[in-house]
């Protein structure tokens, strides 16, 4: 699995892919065609904007027929080719999703797989009633790392598993970008905080869990920081304006203007310049117009910046999650998992596992042979295993190639949105036949 996949036999002839959002992860996602020509083939694109269109076309020399605004008008046609990958905006993942599956291509749909439980369930009962594979990107299971983990449990190594302890640490600058001033700070306009960031997170502890359902979950979690109430006296309403922004980690001149002058062009200065190559006119006329430019006690978002959530599987198991803005780290998790025989650590680089008996630490690692344009902007390497097993399970006709399924990822999304609900009506939510294992 995963990064062997490769390995595998696979169709004499490259998969032909349709990419459907052509932004951030359309492109890195689409960028193993252009490492393995002769395995994937980017044959046509939809997005209304212009600028990211015409330069995923440049990038693999789509045909003008083949390049849409809308991807309703993709649908129009027959079917061309062998999948799609779905990268639109959270709230516009369904619609493409059921109707790419009604047409009979296989989809991968980037995560989180919609922003409700219905809509998820629907994608399900179409990508099952239409015989078609779904992979959602949930990269971290394809991390090797990571994988390596529940490889360890499931070999006893900790015996059995007790407790697992798990922090995704989003990042300072990281969660000001994105969920304050950016595509996921409003509700509203994407979806909660624990959907579009840490359904990943409840995703693996779903699956470290093995078998177990989930009986009970409890969560408490609230915009901290970030409000009104906390902008600086003499605070303006944009960086660019502001006379104390020099004082403020989270300045946007900081941020995207210093990179950019740096010759950092890539994240997230590149989110910020929809229309154009990231330069210094570009990028400073952004933060003088644009949402990247304001100041992160004047926005218009409502998600959590800190949110824990506690469950309780069958047999037990306890897991406690927390996901929280205020970090150095980007994103690098940490977990720690306690066994009746050892405990298993993870710092977000290696795994060690102490072992009672012996009372010895072992490290473990894992091989990542994911080719270097994948690197800083695919998650260590797990977007390059993640396109390479969906890509070797479409040219295999081979659905236990990919890791992030239908009927296991609709589990863990729906896992998610009772920590929600739990937290939203402060209280302890009893999963039920709900989630059901």
């Amino acid at each position: 699995m995963g990064q062997n996949s490769s390995q595998a036999g696979r169709m004499t002839s490259p998969v032909r892919v349709i990419v459907v959002g052509a932004g951030c992860r359309g492109e890195i996602y689409s960028n193993f065609a252009s490492i393995h020509p002769e395995r994937m083939k980017v044959v046509a694109v939809a997005d209304p904007r212009k600028f990211a269109r015409t330069k995923l076309q440049k990038q693999h020399k789509i045909l003008d027929d083949n390049v849409f605004e809308d991807w309703h008008s993709v649908i129009e046609r027959d079917k061309f080719t062998d999948a799609v990958l779905i990268c639109t905006p959270d709230h516009l993942h369904k619609e493409p999703a059921v109707a790419f599956a009604r047409k009979g291509y296989h989809v991968l749909l980037e995560k989180p797989m919609a922003t409700t439980a219905d809509d998820c369930r629907a994608i399900v009962e179409a990508c099952t009633q239409s015989g078609v594979m779904l992979s959602v990107g949930h990269v971290l299971r394809y991390d090797p790392v990571i994988d390596k983990i529940k490889e360890l449990i499931d070999a006893g190594v900790v015996g059995d598993v007790i407790h697992i302890q798990h922090l995704e640490p989003v990042g300072y600058y990281h969660f000001a970008h994105s969920f304050v001033r950016g595509n996921w700070r409003n509700e509203a306009e994407s979806s909660f905080a624990l959907l579009a960031k840490s359904c990943h997170d409840i995703d693996l502890i779903h699956h470290w869990a093995g078998a177990r359902r989930c009986v009970k979950v409890s969560s408490f979690g609230s915009v901290s920081h970030f409000t009104k109430e906390n902008k600086p006296p003499g605070a303006a309403d944009r960086c660019l304006d502001c006379s104390i922004e020099k004082g403020c980690p989270y300045s946007a001149c900081k941020i995207y203007l210093d990179r950019v002058k740096q010759g950092n062009a890539g994240w997230p200065v590149s989110v910020i310049c929809p229309n154009s190559y990231p330069d210094i006119e570009s990028v400073t006329e952004a933060l003088r117009t644009g949402p990247y430019g304001r100041c992160v006690y004047n926005c218009d978002n409502d998600v959590c910046s800190n949110q824990v959530v506690n469950m309780e599987f069958e047999g037990g198991l306890t897991a406690a999650f927390t996901m929280v803005a205020f970090t150095e780290e980007i994103c690098k998790r940490r977990t720690t998992v306690h066994g009746s025989k050892g405990e298993l650590s993870y710092n977000g680089h290696e795994i060690h596992v102490f072992d009672f008996l012996t009372q010895r630490s072992t490290k473990h690692t894992a091989h990542s042979d994911a080719h270097r344009h994948f690197g800083l902007s695919g998650h260590g390497g797990a977007d390059y295993h993640l396109i390479d097993a969906f890509v070797s399970a479409v040219a295999n006709n081979n659905p236990s190639l990919i890791r992030s399924g239908p009927e296991e990822t609709l589990l863990s999304h729906l896992l998610v949105f009772e920590a929600e609900r739990a937290r939203l009506e402060s209280r302890v939510v009893y999963c039920g036949d709900t989630i059901k294992s």
